[in-house]
Parts: structure tokens; C-alpha cells; sequence
């Protein structure tokens, strides 16, 4: 098999992903094709350059349905004999679009692609879609279906994560990531976004609030508790699969957990010939990549099996890893990593993450495989883990090691 080598890695800043959002009034095809053409222009991108757009969208209706990708490529400046793909792994979309690039440059089903995702969550509304997983009881009671906010909370509760351990990430998170953007260090990366006038709508992201304290984040109401408590009791139906547990100790708050914001990002991956043809270097070589399957009650514990998983199937081990992207859903996924794996807190999330950033949710696994790029770079570091927990119950992870 060849080796499949990223080239560029693009994104847009993320925008609030609400009404009043810097990007609301641009549409899920129009933010996309305006990444592609980035794409296009920064590596030189001519006529069938590229075998295929892969993009990974979540709640595919409306604006964002039919085959998004396709319509991504028509509505940039791509040569139309590229056609597109659009597919949906829920959180880790953007991810398995790269994963599944990668793996079809490394069986010679084409030199080159472009991979990535959107999701333009103030504009198409995260569960609009009325996905069977949460509303048809015939999978709904078998499977003890519980929101994502009570999954978390039911990782806290079952390894032991206090409130204020959560909050202690979460202010780490806005640290790390006002430091990242005060240094420049997302700039190799970030796409400004424009309108048709050519005037600057969004030049980095807006959700973040630096300066957040833990006296800030103790004010505020446990999201979730309501809606375990009540009906429909989701608390009951989670006590049904851990009977173990006494009760759910409700710690995540709006601001411990990830943010809703609109964004979309882009990864450039080809073999050595394609590079060679375009006068491109590669930055980095994927190495692996694993997606895994996990209980769909809890849920979000997904990062853990698929990491020892990765690992297993290349032969590595956590100490082999330089850099980690475990993406921040919610504070108790990333806690609960950093101690199955009992790794240094100074190596994971190093700019921050969704906690402070932001969540679009088709587009964060290609985010973080590029900010997981950019820090290797910029510490002159090797390799490099990204993984996601995912809903319904599932992991996604990918190991890049620069070239």
C-alpha cells in the first residue's frame, strides 16, 4: 500500500452558532465552497486535481441535505468532473471523511482527495433531523437511550469526576486557547471568511470567552439535571444499565461543555506522485486510523477503546504519542482519557479545544487533525493523536506523524 501524505489543512474560524453569529447569514453550500476554493488556490489546484470531495455533515436536512459535498463542489470554483461525497459518523464526520481519503489513497482508489466537513448549527438545528437513535422507542428502550448531557454526567459519576474538576478544564481550555490565538499559532490554518463584497465577516473565533474563572463557571445551573430528574426521567432509564450507581451527580454546564458554533474545515491528502506533479511538499504521513463501536447508554467513553485500539493495531504505545487531540464535547470525555491513559495534561489539547472554541459538529474532526498538525510544527514534535467520542456510542481516532 502507498503512503497517504496530508499536504494543506484549512478551516474557517468558528462562528456563534446562533442568530446573532458573525456567520449566520452564510449557508452550509456557500461557507464550504469558499473553503474548497482556498483549497484550490493554495496548492494550485487545476481541472480533475483531485479524485473526490469527501465532507461529513451531521443533521443532513434542509440546507445542509441531499448530498451537501456534491453541491459544495458545483458552488466553488472545482473543476465539476469532481464529484462529491457527503457522509455522516455524527461528532467525528470531518474525521472519517480524512480516515476515509486516507485509506483510499492507500489502496491506489485515487492520488489525491479533499476531506473534511461542515455544520451550520445556528442555521440548521442540531436533532432536527429526528434521528432514530432518540425517538423511535423500538431502539430507543432496548438500547436505554439517555441524552448526550446525561452520558457525560454518567462519566463523571462512574470514574469519579467532581464539578470542580471539570471546571478546572474548562478554564484551562479558555486559557490555552485566548494564549493560542494571541500568539498567532492557528494562522497556518485559518481561512477568513468574506462576503460576496470581499469585506471580512469573521476572522477568528468568536465563542471564546477568555478570562473565564471558576468563580465565573460555579454560578451557573447544571444543564442537565432537569432533564434527568423529570420526565421523561433519563436519570431512571440510566440507573436501568448502571444499577451500581446510587444516583447521576449532574457537574456539566454550559460552560464545561462544547460550544454550538458554525464552522467547516478542510484536509488536503495525496500519495508522493501527486505532491511531485503539484510542487507540493507533504507535511505529514497518516499512519493509522481506527473507528470503534461502545455502549450507547454512556456513550461518549468512545475515545478510550478506540485509542487502545489504534494502538494495538500499529504496535504502538501511548508513550509514543507526542501530541494529543481529544475532543472537548464535554469536560468528563477528556478528564476520563487523560486517566485511562494517565497522561501529562501539558500534551492534550494544547490550544484548547470545543470547550472554548466551539463544536461544529461535521466539521471537528478535520479541525482537530489540523490543529493537531499545526502544534507538531510548531513544537518541532512527531507524532501526533486525534480522536472524538461520538453519539449513539462510538470512537473515532487517527495518528499523523510529519514527514
Amino acid at each position: 500500500m502507498t503512503d497517504a501524505f496530508i499536504y494543506d489543512t484549512a478551516r474557517t474560524p468558528r462562528g456563534k452558532g446562533r442568530p446573532d453569529g458573525s456567520l449566520h447569514e452564510v449557508t452550509s453550500v456557500a461557507l464550504s465552497a469558499r473553503l474548497l476554493n482556498a483549497v484550490k488556490a493554495r496548492n494550485g489546484l487545476e481541472g480533475h486535481a483531485v479524485e473526490d470531495v469527501i465532507w461529513g455533515n451531521v443533521t443532513q436536512v434542509k440546507e445542509q441535505g441531499g448530498c451537501l459535498a456534491r453541491s459544495a463542489v458545483l458552488a466553488s470554483d472545482l473543476d465539476e468532473s469532481i464529484p462529491g461525497l457527503s457522509i455522516n459518523r455524527f461528532c467525528a464526520s470531518g474525521m472519517e471523511a480524512v480516515n476515509l481519503a486516507a485509506n483510499q489513497v492507500k489502496a491506489g482508489a485515487g492520488s489525491a482527495y479533499i476531506a473534511g466537513g461542515v455544520e451550520m448549527m445556528g442555521r440548521v438545528a442540531m436533532g432536527s433531523d429526528g434521528a432514530a437513535i432518540a425517538v423511535d422507542p423500538s431502539l430507543t428502550f432496548p438500547t436505554y437511550f439517555v441524552p448526550q448531557g446525561i452520558s457525560a454526567d454518567i462519566i463523571a459519576t462512574e470514574y469519579g469526576f467532581t464539578r470542580e474538576d471539570a471546571d478546572k478544564l474548562a478554564v484551562e481550555s479558555q486559557r490555552r486557547a485566548a494564549q493560542a490565538w494571541a500568539e498567532d499559532r492557528f494562522a497556518k490554518s485559518i481561512v477568513p471568511v468574506l462576503d460576496q463584497n470581499g469585506l471580512t465577516i469573521l476572522e477568528r473565533d468568536e465563542y471564546l470567552r477568555p478570562g473565564t474563572t471558576l468563580e465565573d463557571l460555579a454560578r451557573l445551573k447544571p444543564a442537565f439535571k432537569d432533564m434527568g430528574e423529570s420526565m421523561p426521567g433519563f436519570d431512571k432509564v440510566a440507573l436501568l444499565k448502571y444499577p451500581h450507581l446510587p444516583a447521576i451527580d449532574h457537574i456539566h454546564h454550559a460552560g464545561n461543555s462544547s460550544g454550538i458554533v458554525d464552522g467547516a474545515a478542510a484536509v488536503l491528502i495525496g500519495d508522493a506522485e501527486f505532491g511531485k506533479a503539484h510542487g507540493l511538499t507533504p507535511r505529514a504521513r497518516i499512519r493509522a486510523t481506527a473507528k470503534i463501536g461502545t455502549d450507547p447508554t454512556i456513550m461518549l467513553t468512545g475515545p478510550v477503546p478506540v485509542t487502545e485500539k489504534i494502538l494495538r493495531d500499529s504496535g504502538m504505545s501511548i508513550s509514543d504519542i507526542d501530541l494529543i487531540e481529544v475532543n472537548e464535547a464535554f469536560a468528563s470525555v477528556v478528564l476520563r482519557f487523560m486517566q485511562a491513559f494517565q497522561v501529562d495534561p501539558g500534551i492534550v489539547n494544547v490550544n484548547g479545544g470545543a470547550i472554548a472554541m466551539g463544536h461544529p459538529l461535521g466539521a471537528t474532526g478535520a479541525i482537530i487533525i489540523g490543529t493537531l498538525l499545526d502544534e507538531l510544527e510548531r513544537q518541532d514534535k512527531t507524532v501526533g493523536l486525534a480522536t472524538l467520542c461520538i453519539a449513539s456510542g462510538m470512537g473515532a481516532a487517527t495518528i499523523i506523524e510529519r514527514v
